[in-house]
């Protein structure tokens, strides 16, 4: 049975996963959002270092990470430095403090192209959705009309689908290109 629901909940997904993605690459200004995904060898168990510390952002271009921890201090200062942020960590035996530096035309149009490569892999993932979707259509052994309207149907949900990355991707290059 065809369910147009089911589909949206997928395309969704995409769209979600890609602002994550977006989320990490960093505009010139402090966003805890860069930190994702640094795990901090914690007790032998690698750990994400939002679960080991407060952060938060005093100063537009600077991040504070309180370790809950005194102990975790210098596993977390060794974790910042591997996932090569292009900042390297202060300790001020109390926190690390990360200071965000001024991006350069350069450095911009570098991440503009890697969130560009984010816009495409989320547009493969929803013609990959599509090509699951139109698939399950033709297994359905519908009437040719019924099927002919479903895949019409689908195609309209990538249409807007397509839109909305390319919004992103658009409001995402403007952020970064703005100084």
């Amino acid at each position: 049975m065809f369910d147009e629901n089911e589909i949206k909940i997928k395309m969704d997904k995409v769209i979600e996963s890609m602002e994550n993605r977006f989320a990490t690459v960093r505009a010139g200004r402090a966003n805890p959002n860069i930190l994702n995904g640094i795990m901090v060898e914690y007790y032998g168990v690698p750990t994400p270092i939002q679960s080991l510390a407060t952060i938060s952002v005093p100063e537009a271009r600077q991040l504070m990470i309180k370790p809950f921890d005194k102990s975790a201090m210098k596993e977390m200062e060794k974790a910042l430095f591997a996932a090569e942020l292009g900042m390297a960590p202060t300790n001020n035996g109390e926190m690390l403090i990360l200071t965000v530096p001024e991006l350069t035309e350069e450095s911009r149009k570098t991440y503009v192209k890697q969130v560009k490569d984010m816009a495409e892999d989320a547009r493969i993932a929803l013609r990959n959705v599509r090509q699951d979707a139109n698939n399950a259509i033709k297994k359905a052994e519908y009437s040719e009309d019924e099927e002919k309207v479903y895949l019409d149907q689908v195609q309209k949900l990538i249409d807007k689908y397509n839109v909305i990355v390319e919004e992103k991707f658009k409001e995402k290059e403007k952020e970064l290109m703005s100084i």
